[in-house]
């Protein structure tokens, strides 16, 4: 999957083969094709893998925050690709240009959703300990996911505007001023 993630990002998912995958893995290109069938099923899989690493690797982060305030700043560092090219990333804005079944919306549905569902267990654990702002949480979340998407195609697409300022701050700035509690400054 590794090997999957970094030949895509490199060479893109039009222009890597098969074969480009099975080479960086140490396989044959029959031993890929036996798996995943076509190149499509294959980046749907390397994209669920890496997306349950990338949850195990932040829930187990959040575990360890001592607040919500400290587990809604991973969730954003999470959440935002680190740089333009991030492989991640890369991977879903490739993934996501591609045309698309029942089954495979279902599955990209599912993988966005178990990372809202992240966000509003972090704005009502928050809200239950009177740290955050009585926001809806569904309306929060739709806003939230919204912004961090677009920050998202900035920061992939290398915007000038990110080389001295943070995508991440930004981001978490915007999400703290809305969720800070009447009277608090």
């Amino acid at each position: 999957m590794r090997a999957a993630i970094s030949a895509i990002a490199e060479k893109g998912v039009a222009a890597v083969r098969m074969s480009d995958i099975a080479a960086r893995a140490g396989m044959s290109t029959g031993h890929i094709l036996y798996h995943f069938g076509k190149k499509d099923r294959l980046l749907l899989e390397v994209l669920a893998w890496s997306e349950a690493d990338l949850g195990t690797r932040f829930q187990q982060a959040a575990e360890e925050a001592a607040s919500p305030a400290e587990k809604l700043a991973l969730f954003v560092r999470f959440y935002l690709p680190g740089h333009p090219g991030d492989e991640r990333y890369a991977l879903w804005t490739q993934v996501l240009a591609r045309r698309h079944d029942d089954a495979d919306r279902q599955l990209l549905t599912a993988l966005s959703e178990a990372w809202e569902e992240r966000l509003e267990s972090i704005l009502l654990e928050g809200q239950a300990l009177g740290q955050f702002a009585d926001v809806d949480p569904s309306a929060f979340v739709i806003r939230a996911v919204a912004m961090l998407n677009g920050l998202s195609g900035d920061v992939m697409f290398g915007r000038p505007r990110w080389q001295h300022a943070s995508a991440h701050t930004f981001a978490l700035t915007a999400l703290e001023r809305e969720l800070r509690p009447t009277g608090q400054a």
